[in-house]
C-alpha cells in the first residue's frame, strides 16, 4: 500500500507453534533462530481423526477430575503442563490444552512460596497466552502476558531476566498480531533493555533482538531508528560471525531496505551487492535471485532501466528453474517487469506481464500464502490505476481485501487497501463508497496506533474530499483540521501534502461563509511560498487570485451569505463568470 513498508518473513521460516516447556525450565528458543516480527499465520489445530464406526462415536479423552484442594499439590502444575503438551501433540486441539494450562497456572500460583516470585508460574502463563493466540483470542492473551512479565524479578539473576525478556517479546508479538505496532515496539524495547543488562551489549543474541526490533521499526516507517539498530546488529555480527556469513547477509538486506526507503539508493546497492556475495558463498541461489529483484527495484528507482531488466531477468530464470513457472516468486518478478515497462511507455508489454502474474495468482500452487497473492494484486492494481483503468484496479483491490479480511495482524495492510479503494471510488464518482472505504481505513489506523503518521493525515484529507462531494461540509472541516494538525507536526508546514490540506481547508471555510478564516489560511500559504518555497509553482498565481477575490468580497459585503456548496464543487452549476474564477479546479486538491 502507498506509504507503507513491510519486511516479509522468508518463505522457509518455521511457523508459529505452541511450545510447552518442560516444568522448571524457561526456554531460550527465541534466540535459537531469528524470526521476523511480521505477524505470521498461526496454524489451525490438527483435524485428523480416525473415522468412527457408524454405530459408535469416538469418545474424547477424559479430563482429569480435580477438585480445588488438589491444586495445592506442588507436583500437579508440572503434570498439567505435560498433559497440555500431550493434548496438543495428540491432536485433541488447543481448547483442552488451554484448560490444563489454566489449571497448571493456578496450581503454580497456590504453591508459590509467599513473597517469592515463581518462574514456573510465569512459564505457565506464557503457555496460556500462546494457546490463546493459537485460537485467535489475542485480546485475552494480553492481560495474561502483562501478568506474566510482572512475576520475575530481573535483579535475581539470569533466569528471571530471561523470563521477563521472553514475556515482553511475546507480548510485543501479540500486539503486532492485533496491528498495534507502536505498543509492540515498546514491548520489544523493554525486552532488549533487559537482555542487554543480562548478557551485555555485544552478545550475538542481542544482535538478533536488535534486528527483530529494527524490522518492527521499518514496519512503523521509523527508518532512522531502524538504521541505528541495524548498524548495531552488523557490528555485533562482525565480531561473532565469519565474514560473508548468512547473518551478515540478512542484516545487509534489511539495511538496504532502510536506505532505499530513505532515498539513499547508492548505499542500498552497496549493501545488496555484499549480501549477494555472502549468499553466493553459501550456495543460496534462490536468495541470490531475491536480492537480484531488490537490485532491480533500485535500478528502476534510479531510471537505469536496462540494468533493472537484466537484474529482473536473472532472478526470473533462477525462480523458474528452481520453483517452477507458476510459483508466486515468478509472479512477483512479472509484476516488477510490468511496472518497469509501464514507466518506459511500453504499455503492451506491461499489460502482458500483468496478465501473466494474474494467471499465476488465479491458480496458486500449494504453499502460496494469501498475503503473497494480495500483495501482488495490490501492486498490479496500482499499474491499472496509472493507465487510467480504475474499475479494473478496484476489482483487484476488492479481491486482495477479501483475501486478508480474516487474517490476524493485517489491520494496517487492510487499511492501506481500503484507502486505495477510496481513491478509486472517488475517481469514478462513487463518493459514498469512497467515504465508507476511507472511514473504515481511518478506524483501523486509529486502532493500530498510527493516528500520528503522515499516511493517516493523507487519508483524513482524502476522506474530507469525499465528504465535500457528499455535501457533508461540517464533517469535511473536522477531517481537514485534524489532517492539518498531523501533517504540520509530522511533515512540516512546507510539505506538499500539508499545503494541499491548507488549500482544501480554505476552500471549505469559504463554502461555510467563514471568509476570515479562509483569508487567514491563504495569506499563510502565500507567505510560505514567497519566503520559503518560491513563487514558480503554478498554484501560486491561482492562490493569489483566490485571496484577492476573498478580500474584495469581504470588504464589499461583511454580512456575506455562505456560498452554496453546490456552486463551489459542481463545475456545471449556474454561476456568474466572475464567481467561476475564484476556485478554479474545484478549489480542492486530492492528496
Amino acid at each position: 500500500m502507498p506509504g507503507l513498508v513491510s519486511v516479509k518473513t522468508p518463505p522457509d521460516a518455521s511457523p508459529l507453534t505452541i511450545s510447552v516447556p518442560e516444568a522448571g525450565s524457561v526456554s531460550e528458543s527465541r534466540n535459537s533462530k531469528f524470526t521476523s516480527p511480521t505477524p505470521k499465520k498461526t496454524p489451525s489445530p490438527s483435524t485428523s481423526r480416525s473415522r468412527p464406526s457408524p454405530d459408535r462415536k469416538k469418545k474424547p479423552p477424559e479430563s482429569p477430575v480435580l477438585d480445588e484442594s488438589s491444586l495445592d499439590n506442588p507436583d500437579l502444575g508440572p503434570f498439567l503442563l505435560k498433559v497440555a503438551r500431550d493434548a496438543i501433540a495428540s491432536g485433541d486441539g488447543p481448547n483442552k490444552a488451554l484448560e490444563y494450562a489454566l489449571r497448571a497456572s493456578k496450581s503454580f500460583e497456590r504453591c508459590a512460596a509467599e513473597g517469592e516470585p515463581s518462574l514456573d508460574l510465569a512459564m505457565s502463563l506464557h503457555v496460556v497466552a500462546a494457546i490463546y493466540c493459537s485460537l485467535g483470542r489475542f485480546e485475552e492473551a494480553i492481560p495474561v502476558l502483562e501478568r506474566a512479565i510482572g512475576v520475575p524479578e530481573v535483579a535475581r539473576g539470569s533466569d528471571h531476566a530471561l523470563a521477563a525478556f521472553s514475556g515482553y517479546m511475546q507480548l510485543g508479538d501479540t500486539f503486532s498480531m492485533l496491528g498495534q505496532v507502536e505498543r509492540s515496539i515498546q514491548c520489544y524495547e523493554e525486552g532488549l533493555k533487559i537482555q542487554i543488562e543480562a548478557l551485555g551489549e555485544t552478545d550475538p543474541r542481542v544482535g538478533e533482538t536488535c534486528r527483530y526490533l529494527a524490522e518492527a521499526r521499518v514496519q512503523a516507517m521509523q527508518f532512522d531508528e531502524a538504521e541505528s539498530l541495524c548498524k548495531k546488529t552488523l557490528e555485533i555480527h562482525s565480531v561473532h560471525s565469519e565474514p560473508a556469513s548468512l547473518e551478515e547477509a540478512a542484516d545487509r538486506r534489511l539495511m538496504a531496505l532502510i536506505c532505499e526507503a530513505k532515498g539513499d539508493y547508492e548505499s542500498a546497492l552497496e549493501h545488496l551487492v555484499l549480501a549477494s556475495m555472502a549468499m553466493i558463498a553459501n550456495g543460496q541461489d534462490n536468495e541470490v535471485a531475491a536480492i537480484d529483484v531488490s537490485v532491480g527495484n533500485i535500478y528502476l528507482s534510479l531510471c537505469r532501466y536496462d540494468e533493472a531488466i537484466f537484474s529482473y531477468q536473472k532472478a526470473l530464470t533462477v525462480f523458474k528453474s528452481s520453483r517452477g513457472d507458476n510459483h508466486p516468486s515468478v509472479a512477483s518478478v512479472f509484476v516488477r517487469l510490468a511496472d518497469l515497462y509501464y514507466k518506459t511507455g511500453k504499455l503492451r508489454e506491461s499489460g502482458s506481464y500483468c496478465e501473466n502474474a494474474l494467471r499465476i495468482y488465479a491458480k496458486p500452487v500449494p504453499g502460496t500464502t494469501a498475503e503473497e497473492i494480495a500483495g501482488g494484486m495490490t501492486e498490479i492494481s496500482a499499474i491499472y490505476e496509472s493507465i487510467n483503468e480504475p474499475e479494473e484496479a478496484l476489482k483487484l483491490l476488492q479481491k486482495a481485501l477479501k483475501l486478508l479480511e480474516d487474517k490476524p495482524g493485517q489491520q494496517s495492510t487492510i487499511a492501506g487497501i481500503e484507502a486505495r479503494m477510496g481513491v478509486m471510488f472517488y475517481l469514478v464518482g462513487r463518493y459514498g463508497d469512497a467515504r465508507s472505504s476511507f472511514e473504515s481505513a481511518v478506524a483501523k489506523l486509529r486502532a493500530s496506533g498510527e493516528r500520528k503518521s503522515p499516511f493517516f493525515g493523507v487519508v483524513l484529507n482524502q476522506m474530507g474530499l469525499a465528504c465535500v462531494q457528499l455535501f457533508k461540509i461540517d464533517e469535511a472541516v473536522e477531517l481537514f483540521e485534524e489532517a492539518r494538525g498531523i501533517l504540520e507536526k509530522e511533515c512540516g508546514p512546507c510539505h506538499q501534502d500539508t499545503i494541499g490540506v491548507y488549500t482544501n481547508l480554505a476552500a471549505t471555510y469559504d463554502a461555510m461563509g467563514r471568509v476570515e478564516d479562509a483569508i487567514e489560511i491563504l495569506e499563510y500559504v502565500l507567505k510560505l511560498r514567497e519566503e520559503q518555497l518560491g513563487t514558480a509553482n503554478p498554484d501560486f498565481d491561482d492562490e493569489k487570485k483566490r485571496l484577492s477575490e476573498l478580500l474584495k468580497e469581504a470588504g464589499k459585503a461583511r454580512n456575506r451569505k455562505a456560498k452554496s456548496l453546490q456552486n463551489l464543487i459542481d463545475p456545471n452549476s449556474k454561476r456568474t463568470k466572475k464567481e467561476t474564477k475564484r476556485w478554479s479546479g474545484l478549489g480542492f486538491r486530492i492528496g
